[in-house]
Parts: C-alpha cells; structure tokens; sequence
C-alpha cells in the first residue's frame, strides 16, 4: 500500500486527488492551513474510507519548519512515504499587476512558489535517506509561458514552478527519485471561479470557453491518480488537457454542448 502526501488537499483538485488515492487503496496524508477545513475533509472521507489510511497534519507550505515536520509526522505515522506531490497553491481575482495588494502578492509568491522548493527539499533529502519516492509538483497557467490579462501574478508563480521543476529533474537524474510534474488543465474549482468574484459580466463571457475546455476535478483526478501511481520515469508529465483534446473538444462543440459552469 502506497502512502501519498498531497499539500494543501482539505479541498479543490488536491481534495479529489486525495479522493483518487483513497480509492486506489493508498494510504493518504491530508494536509492543509485551515484546521476547520482540514478536519472537515478528513470527515468527509473517513466517512466512505478507513480512517486507518487517512492522517492529517496541518502545514502552512510557506513556512519551512512546518513542511519538514509534515515530512517527519507523516514518515514517523506511514513508516514510509511513497509519492509527495506539491500541490499547494493560491491564485487571485484578475487585475492589473500594478493593482494587486502587496499583502496578496507576498502570500501567493510564498504559497506557490517557496512552498514548491521548500516541499521538493523535504521531500528529495527524506527520499534519498529512504532509498525511493517520487516527487510531482503541479503545473498551472503560465507553465507553458502563456499569459492572461489580470493573472500576471499567478502565472508568474506558475512559470517559476516549471524553470524549478525541470531543473530539478535534471538535478536528480542520478538518484533514485523520481520527479515530474502535473498539469490539470481547466478545473472548475474556486481556482477558476475567484478570477471573476468582482466581474461578473467577465464570467458570463468566459463561460463558454470553460464549457469547451474545463473539467469537473473529480473528472481529472480520477484519470489522473492511476497514471501517477503507474509511472516508472523520471521527468514525466502528466498531462491531462493535451493539445490534441483542446481540438477535439472545440471541434466537438459544435454538435455537443457541455456544461461544467453551473
């Protein structure tokens, strides 16, 4: 039985994806900033799973000392920790760079781009001392380089996970770890719908696309929780909105009509 640590996976696509382990017969580490929603979770599924699979730790990723102890507490729990996966993450309501709250955008850069080294360090040096792991951080828009107006910050973030990542891989080709990332695509959780909590009328336009292209994330995680456990090589990506199902869903629009908005 695997043990899997997901960080922030109290909710949105982390939850499902701990959902997906869970009902792969892994053994899942829950973690996440909000005790009330960390135990809200963990409620939820121990109530369909058994409890003994399931640990919660309370981890702000942006804080060093919580993310290592997250590491001990979880190894000192399972014996062992089989695939860390760097979820964690904030995004924002679109706006102009030079609008964001300096609070908002020294909280996302900790939250998303220190939580990404810091959770790959724990993990890489407790993995080398174990002898095996694999190591996946999430991908998000602005990995690829693309840009959207009003989510500079967050695609900043995002673009620095793949330069760290993919440096990261080539920095651990010769130990037994594996690393790779993840990439959803299109997930309609708050992630998605907080971009527009203050244009209402900017989501009625862009809810037509996100009908074409976004997925429901228990949708995602489902497809997606085999295919990491599975993975045997080093620097895979996962990728579950592919430029082929981008065509084939456009092109699919005009005789199907989905709905993943309401």
């Amino acid at each position: 039985m695997k043990t899997i640590v997901i960080t922030g996976s109290s909710r949105g696509i982390g939850y499902h994806l701990a959902k997906a382990f869970l009902r792969e017969n892994c053994q899942l580490v829950l973690t996440g900033r909000s005790t009330h929603t960390l135990e809200q979770a963990a409620s939820q599924l121990r109530a369909i799973y058994p409890e003994a699979q399931i640990l919660t730790v309370g981890c702000d990723v942006s804080e060093f000392d919580q993310v290592n102890q997250l590491w001990k507490t979880a190894k000192a729990h399972f014996g062992k920790i089989d695939i860390w996966i760097n979820n964690a993450g904030q995004g924002h309501p679109q706006a102009n760079s030079w609008d964001y709250e300096v609070r908002m955008v020294q909280g996302i850069v900790q939250t998303n781009i220190l939580g990404v080294i810091y959770g790959s360090k724990v993990a890489m040096q407790g993995m080398l001392e174990q002898g095996y792991g694999a190591i996946y951080n999430m991908e998000g828009l602005g990995s690829d380089g693309r840009t959207v107006n009003g989510l500079a910050l967050y695609g900043t973030t995002k673009a620095a996970v793949r330069y760290f990542t993919q440096s990261l891989i080539k920095e651990s080709a010769s130990t037994p770890i594996l690393v790779g990332t993840l990439s959803p695509g299109m997930v309609m959780t708050e992630f998605i719908t907080q971009q527009y909590v203050n244009d209402p009328k900017g989501w009625e336009r862009a809810k037509p696309v996100f009908n074409i292209l976004a997925d429901k994330p228990e949708t995602v995680t489902a497809w997606m929780a085999p295919k990491i456990l599975a993975n045997k090589r080093h620097g895979k990506s996962i990728v579950w909105l592919t430029q082929e199902k981008v065509i084939a869903r456009f092109v699919g629009s005009l005789f199907h009509k989905r709905n993943v908005t309401d």
